[in-house]
Formats: structure tokens, sequence, C-alpha cells
């Protein structure tokens, strides 16, 4: 069925698709100076660790804005801009994903994870005004109401619990990162889910 937002999910689910495609672009081949191939492939473990974390970012980003205009039915100018602001830091997510990259296994690997962590909090805050804002200007579908008030609880939780990521990179990288990992998992959980448990 066509909606009212339509032409904004199919927008932000191509932002979606080439933020997610360029993360690879991050992880090199390995040229004959670098050695044996194998031994070179192996080096390049932070490029993998990097990717497959912003690529799990990415993709629970896009479910869980596919959550959102499930319940989104109508959209005004102000949607649209935050919207856009929302996507603004899902195409950033690249950059500090190759950074991370090089930096992972270096003196300057907490500088790369506040850096990482830092574009996730400001996405995470994106998310929560975009969505605020559709549930304050009544934009929602009416009929989904307790669902949306789930998604509301679940994404209240995100720009602390981001923050904390933050903060965590100050103390421990690998700790930083692996709240990281557990939130990737908290956020692909379907809100339903985390109410039954």
């Amino acid at each position: 069925m066509q909606t009212e937002t339509s032409r904004v999910e199919a927008f932000s689910d191509g932002m979606f698709a080439i933020a997610i495609t360029l993360l690879i672009l991050e992880v090199k081949v390995p040229t004959p100076q670098a050695g044996r191939l194998a031994a070179a492939l192996l080096r390049q473990w932070p490029s993998y660790v990097a990717f497959l974390l912003s690529f799990a970012y990415i993709g629970i980003m896009w479910m869980n804005h596919h959550r959102m205009f499930t319940h989104i039915r109508r959209s005004n100018d102000t949607l649209l801009l935050l919207n856009l602001l929302l996507l603004l830091g899902v195409t950033a997510v690249p950059f500090p994903t190759a950074v991370l990259a090089a930096s992972l296994g270096t003196p300057d690997q907490r500088t790369a994870a506040l850096f990482y962590n830092g574009v996730f909090i400001v996405i995470a805050f994106f998310f929560n005004v975009l969505w605020r804002y559709a549930v304050s200007h009544r934009l929602l579908d009416e009929k989904l109401a307790a669902s949306a008030a789930m998604i509301s609880r679940q994404y209240a939780a995100g720009p602390l619990m981001y923050v904390l990521c933050f903060l965590l990179a100050w103390v421990d990288v690998r700790v930083s990162l692996g709240v990281n990992i557990a939130l990737a998992i908290y956020f692909a959980l379907p809100p339903a889910l985390m109410k039954r448990s």
C-alpha cells in the first residue's frame, strides 16, 4: 500500500544501502610488498572488526528506521528535515569506521574509539529527535499506539548507552567495543520481544 511516507522510506533505504556498501571499500587488498598473503590478510584484523561492527550498526539502524516508519503514517517538512539529519549521521559512518580500522592496535586507538562512539551518540540523538517529533505531532498510526510506546522506551536508552561506550573508551577500548556489540544486539531485538522478556 502506498503511504504518505513512501518516498521518505525509499530515499532513506537508498542512503542506508550506499552507506553500508561504502564500508567494504576500507578493507584493502594487500599489496605484494606487504609480504605473504596469509600474514598480510591476518594483519588487517582491525579493518575486519571495524567493518563488521559498522555493518551491524547500519543494518540495525535500517531495521529500526523501518520499524519507525511502520508506525509513521504522515509526514511534514520538519519530519523530512529530521530524517535528513539522521541520514547525515548514517552516511558519515564509513569515515569513523575507517579511522577506527586504521587505529586499532596503535597508540591512537583510544582517540579513534572516542570519535567512533561520538558519531553514534549523535546518530542516537537524531533517531530520538525524529521519533519523538513523530509521536508528539501525532504523525503515527493511532492503531499502533501500544507498540509505539515500546519503541519509545527502547530508543530512550540509546543516547545514554552510547555515552557509556564513549566513556568506556577512555578506560579500555576493547570493553567499549564489546559494549557496542551488545548495543547492536539490543537494538536488533524487536521491542515486543523486549516486553515479553
